[in-house]
């Protein structure tokens, strides 16, 4: 996009503090930091005293020297002996009402890796109390424990060299501009990179980058927490963590493995549960806000597709007050101008280009307004907004009511395969591979229902599997896009977006999914009705009794809302308050430029002119960009940090082997059928068809609609069935040979396998027998010769040429004797070798300086001796 130049290579800096060991002593704590290797060494020195003035205050020295092992080991003896903690890595400080306390990270697992980037999630983490106060006051532990809510063992995840909070296409940009406090808008950018070529020495020389990446501050959920440490210490330390869900899997095409990642990154702003934030706050943030990111990926070759969901943005909520299923859904504030769905499209316009294609699949025809009352809304938005962008990049708008589509027997998956076959069209994806032009994905699709959990789930997947198949496509494992729904390949995917799904619904909702994949494509058994009432009932256990609480954690976990001392309403406890509408919903003056900017001119003119390209991307932004000299620089060698051949592991431990282990190895393509096309089908949540029965839950439990199949449906898998009857007892079916599986040898190799002429046989037929005369003994060729009369054929073709000087005896070149990798005898050296060595010894060297005359006539000697 904004660098073609192969010759300039930019490599992200890996973190140097990979392991933090914590020193406890009564009036400090020493935390230190080191590499994976453990050879580079760190300190921070805290302050445990609490004076009564600087309470607020957090005292962080950092040592400036790096240390060795060697120092490390010095410093660590004048200690004494301290309290010991393991960890890798410093999720930050909190503070409520006296004091701070330390969070690390004590227990890790790989569960991903791009590239030679590995993905980490959290396993257990540990809260140590940096200062002890003498009188403690009384809601201290009641917000600890309220802060301890949030399971930070559970979906958060971070990366030592691969930035999580941003896409591979951004990741993969060069850099434009440096310093994280840049303003695009003001300052000049980079020179074009295809253009700089005054510090490359030759005409095609390579020249390497290293940079710190600039996280986007709206998926790091640990911002707040980081915020005491942020300007006084290296920004190795500051361990970023994200959270919503990460998760690999790997295909087998005939021994050549793709991995396929999904990344769903969780928005900060306007986070809540599912009644207690809806729609968006002033600042364009919507609820339920969550990114998407799929990625297949074999060796270097890489493509990704990027989709995201997020709650109606307009100001809309609903009344949960009262114990009903449905509550209603009521405006809040009426916003004429869409000023506040303005800015959350600008925001993806700027970070994802154009165009923005809006799926709506909330109801539209309603006998009584409820949902229709957001389709009218967001309608209203875009077709207002429309009339002020050029055509080309103007809004798309698609509506689609899935629960009245599924009720009235329509096939929904294959409706959104179409769906979802424009919208690549129009969007793209982002493809890097060798040998392949580079492509990038300019626009995004955005999903919406109600609550954003279970059609929206549903259509994401619909939309990843039409992805999947043309970044298979692509990356040449496929022909065509299209990808069938019993294929091994789709079932995988299908279960990385269940896994995605009920992650999510249980972040947002307080229970798994209600409605799956499997009950739109009306493939799900009749056990499953059950199992969907209870989600029904949890999921409204959950919204009644426990949502008020999880939204109190996540408003003091992200910072939202910070306790302080005293009684006024200002000071007032978070569960003594009515509303945290104004935690979310901050007044902030706009800028000089935005204040005389006019309502229509709502797209800044820096991302118009950048149109359909993201000006995120086109404009980078990173934090440090350094020129590498030597290639050998650690911060950048991606090799090591994902091999880590320096210490003792296991397969096991390594993501690729249990990626490689899961993948299932047959001898079948994973793009076929699983079911052969001649046999009836058994089991129908393999055929992505219309079942006979009816599979969903009671309709009153949730906003999804009845899914139940016609008598049209039936009577056409009848006749099905009678035709496949008629059909079998006439036609044999025959076996598969291996010809049909696998594609001909002068295709893929280009040539043919045919048998040999008469003059290949004979010399093979000689080499045989060569074979054969060199293993025979003399004794056993005695043998052979004074053979009965009544030996077979072979036999006797073999007796007149073999004689006694006929016995081929083959010498080898080397005889290494009894030598083995347990034992090796040394070889005997001769004494003339030992003279030669010896004068050689005494022969005056000095490399310093030329040889004299005499010393080259020794050599000469010397060579003419050997």
């Amino acid at each position: 996009m904004n660098n073609s130049n192969s010759n300039i290579v930019f490599n992200p800096l890996i973190s140097g503090i990979q392991k933090v060991v914590l020193y406890e002593t009564k009036t400090l704590m020493y935390l230190v930091g080191s590499n994976n290797r453990e050879t580079r060494f760190r300190v921070l020195i805290i302050d445990r005293t609490l004076e009564p003035e600087d309470g607020s205050r957090l005292h962080i020295i950092e040592d400036p020297n790096e240390y060795n092992a060697l120092g490390i080991r010095r410093f660590l003896s004048t200690l004494g002996s301290p309290k010991v903690t393991s960890a890798y890595g410093v999720l930050g400080f909190v503070r409520f009402l006296e004091g701070y306390y330390l969070l690390l990270v004590t227990k890790r697992k790989c569960c991903a890796h791009l590239g030679m980037h590995l993905i980490y999630t959290i396993k257990d983490t540990v809260m140590v109390k940096v200062n002890e106060p003498t009188a403690p006051h009384s809601y201290e532990e009641r917000y600890k424990r309220m802060f301890q809510n949030i399971d930070l063992r559970s979906n958060f995840y971070f990366s030592y060299s691969y930035d999580l909070t941003r896409t591979l296409q951004y990741n993969s940009s060069a850099p434009r501009y440096v310093g994280p406090g840049v303003n695009i808008e003001i300052e000049e950018p980079i020179p074009d990179w295809d253009k700089l070529t005054n510090n490359v020495q030759q005409a095609n020389g390579r020249v390497d980058y290293a940079f710190r990446s600039c996280s986007r501050k709206r998926f790091v959920w640990n911002a707040f927490l980081l915020e005491p440490m942020k300007d006084i210490v290296h920004k190795d330390w500051l361990l970023e963590v994200t959270h919503g869900y990460v998760s690999q899997s790997c295909v087998s095409v005939f021994g050549r493995r793709i991995n396929v990642c999904l990344i769903a990154r969780r928005s900060t702003r306007f986070a809540g549960t599912r009644f207690l934030k809806r729609g968006a706050n002033f600042r364009g943030d919507v609820a339920n806000e969550v990114e998407t990111e799929q990625i297949v990926s074999n060796d270097h070759d890489m493509c990704s597709f990027t989709q995201m969901r997020g709650s109606v943005p307009s100001h809309w909520s609903q009344d949960i007050s009262k114990m009903v299923p449905k509550p209603p859904i009521q405006l809040d504030i009426t916003d004429p101008f869409a000023q506040t769905s303005a800015r959350h499209f600008e925001r993806l316009l700027f970070h994802y280009g154009s165009p923005l294609i809006m799926l709506n699949l909330v109801k539209k025809r309603e006998k009584r307004q409820h949902e229709s009352i957001l389709s009218k809304e967001l309608v209203n938005s875009i077709r207002y907004l429309n009339q002020f962008l050029p055509p080309p990049h103007r809004m798309k708008y698609i509506h689609f009511d899935m629960a009245r589509k599924s009720r009235g027997g329509d096939n929904v998956m294959e409706m959104l395969a179409e769906i979802a076959e424009s919208v690549l069209q129009q969007t793209g994806m982002f493809l890097k591979a060798r040998g392949l032009p580079l492509t990038f994905q300019t626009g995004i699709v955005r999903t919406n229902c109600v609550d954003c959990l279970d059609r929206t789930n549903t259509a994401q997947f619909a939309i990843g599997k039409c992805a999947l198949g043309h970044q298979l496509e692509r990356l040449g494992f496929l022909k065509s896009a299209k990808l069938e729904f019993d294929s091994e390949c789709v079932t995988m995917l299908e279960n990385l977006y269940e896994e995605h799904g009920d992650t999510l619904a249980l972040q947002y909702g307080g229970s798994q999914l209600v409605h799956r994949i499997k009950t739109y494509r009306k493939t799900a058994a009749w056990a499953s009705q059950g199992n969907d009432i209870m989600q029904t009932l949890s999921r409204y256990y959950s919204n009644t009794f426990n949502d008020t609480e999880k939204q109190h954690s996540i408003n003091l976990f992200l910072g939202y809302y910070m306790p302080s001392k005293g009684h006024n309403a200002e000071n007032q406890p978070i569960w003594e308050q009515q509303t945290d509408y104004y935690m979310h919903n901050v007044y902030q003056p706009s800028s000089l430029t935005e204040e005389t900017r006019p309502i229509t001119d709502w797209v800044r003119s820096k991302i118009r002119k950048c149109l359909p390209h993201s000006c995120s991307d086109l404009n980078k932004i990173v934090n440090n960009l350094i020129e590498v000299v030597s290639k050998d620089f650690e911060m950048i060698d991606g090799y090591s940090n994902y091999y880590q051949s320096f210490k003792w592991t296991d397969f096991g431990e390594h993501i690729s082997y249990e990626l490689a282990s899961r993948s299932i190895p047959t001898c079948r393509s994973p793009f076929q059928r699983q079911i052969q096309e001649g046999k009836a089908r058994k089991n129908p949540s393999l055929t992505g068809q219309s079942s006979t029965s009816s599979t969903n839950s009671n309709e009153s439990s949730s906003s999804e609609g009845d899914d139940s199949s016609t008598d049209e449906d039936l009577s056409a898998s009848l006749m099905l069935k009678e035709q496949q009857q008629k059909k079998s007892q006439h036609v044999t079916i025959k076996p598969r040979t291996l010809e049909q599986l696998l594609p001909p040898m002068n295709e893929v190799y280009g040539c043919k396998v045919s048998n040999p002429s008469k003059d290949s046989m004979s010399i093979y037929k000689r080499y045989a027998q060569m074979g054969k005369l060199s293993t025979l003994t003399t004794t056993a060729a005695a043998a052979l010769m004074g053979a009965s009369a009544n030996s077979n054929a072979q036999l006797s073709r073999l007796r007149p040429t073999v004689n006694a000087g006929a016995i081929i005896n083959l010498k080898p070149l080397s005889d290494y004797g009894t030598d083995s990798y347990l034992s090796v005898k040394p070889p005997v050296v001769s004494e003339k070798s030992l003279r030669i060595y010896a004068d050689y010894c005494v022969i005056p060297r000095n490399f310093n300086a030329v040889p004299k005359f005499d010393e080259f006539n020794e050599l000469h000697r010397y060579i003419l001796m050997l």
